[in-house]
């Protein structure tokens, strides 16, 4: 699974950002192995960055996007898609990919019992 973290810097020790379409990175992240891509996002400063940010990460193949903070129109492009979007996360990119992937894989459990 991959998800999108949207991140403050470019290492997995980088906090995950609370503005969803105005942070200076957003980090595409394989949940099993860690492995990353970095994607600097060129919107920050764009007005609308929130949707066009949304829009981009809807074509890079995420089943998953982890934010601080995100709007309702970025947040309705990401649903439209089927791409679950955690919000209100804190912590550096590498913590909350792994508690993610507990939540994640707990649900599924429960969903299958």
């Amino acid at each position: 699974m991959k998800v999108g973290v949207i991140a403050e810097g470019d290492t997995l020790e980088s906090y995950v950002a609370e503005d969803f379409g105005h942070a200076p990175y957003f980090m595409i992240v394989d949940v099993d192995t860690m492995d990353y891509q970095v994607v600097v996002n060129e919107y920050a400063d764009c007005e609308g960055a929130g949707m066009k940010v949304a829009d981009a990460i809807v074509g890079l193949g995420v089943d998953a996007v982890i934010t601080g903070g995100i709007g309702s129109h970025g947040l309705d492009i990401l649903a439209k898609a089927g791409i679950h979007v955690a919000y209100d996360e804190e912590g550096t990119v590498e913590e909350c990919v792994k508690d993610f992937k507990r939540r994640y894989e707990l649900k599924k459990r429960f969903e299958s019992d």
